[in-house]
């Protein structure tokens, strides 16, 4: 079972700027997919972007596209998502998570991905 873990995250004011990270124990998928998705709270968990490694095409929420940046390596089990210009309605719970390569689904459906980290937590004041 690969285990991902998300260092990063914390409270920063309208406007500014993080840096989330993830690390992966071992390579979950060669040339596979890797995510980022986040939970506000009483809301439903809902996909932030993505990278398919074997492409090297990333995905993003249409909330997310200008201001967040997804990045990562493969061989090196890594996957980053630049956060700039939040806004209060970026606070959640940011979660990283693994598919394989032939994985069938959109980029963003919850259920396709099979490794889940327990989560950061990313919280913007006004």
């Amino acid at each position: 079972q690969v285990q991902l873990v998300e260092p990063g995250g914390g409270s920063v004011q309208t406007g500014g700027s993080l840096t989330l990270s993830c690390t992966a124990s071992a390579v979950p998928y060669k040339n596979g997919w890797m995510a980022w998705f986040r939970q506000p709270i009483g809301k439903e968990r809902e996909g932030v972007a993505a990278i398919y490694f074997r492409s090297g095409i990333s995905y993003y929420a249409d909330s997310v596209k200008g201001r967040f940046s997804v990045s990562g390596d493969n061989a090196k089990n890594t996957l980053h998502l630049q956060l700039n210009n939040l806004k209060p309605e970026d606070t959640a719970m940011y979660y990283c998570a693994t598919r394989p390569p032939a994985s069938s689904g959109r980029w963003d459906e919850e259920s396709t991905y099979r490794s889940w980290g327990q989560g950061t937590r990313v919280t913007v004041s006004s």
